[in-house]
């Protein structure tokens, strides 16, 4: 177990910690100390006792927010996933049609195609209400 000695309030302070973490721990020292003095410059010195307390429950304060927008954040990510999964099955949808569309669109084309080969402007009747469910199909 290593020791740092912090300062917090202009005193001194000697904490154990686990070996690695000494940097961490002066860092977090460190910016209790700069609260502490954000309190002493508002309200005077008013004693280590009622500072450190101020200064705890302006950091619990600003944890409970944090957990909060965590927790909004969370739910947002979750409404979002969920609206993503719901895009993804219309877009699959969207592509099953087209992709129908398209299989009757190269089935016409065949026909026509033959039609054309065989000379026989029969099988190129115009007024088919099959060729006229394909054009409703296709927005034309």
């Amino acid at each position: 177990m290593s020791r740092v000695t912090v300062t917090l309030n202009g005193r001194d302070f000697t904490i154990g910690c686990e070996a690695g973490q000494e940097a961490y721990l002066r860092e977090l020292a460190g910016t209790l100390d700069t609260r502490v003095s954000d309190i002493s410059g508002q309200v005077g010195q008013i004693g280590d006792l009622r500072l450190l307390l101020m200064a705890s429950l302006i950091l619990v304060d600003d944890l409970k927010e944090s957990d909060s927008r965590i927790e909004a954040l969370e739910s947002q990510v979750q409404r979002l996933n969920h609206e993503n999964h719901g895009a993804s099955s219309l877009h699959a949808e969207a592509r099953g049609r087209l992709a129908g569309q398209l299989g009757r669109l190269a089935e016409r084309m065949e026909a026509f195609a033959d039609a054309i080969e065989t000379g026989d402007p029969g099988d190129l009747d115009a007024d088919s209400p099959a060729q006229d469910d394909a054009y409703a199909e296709a927005g034309a």
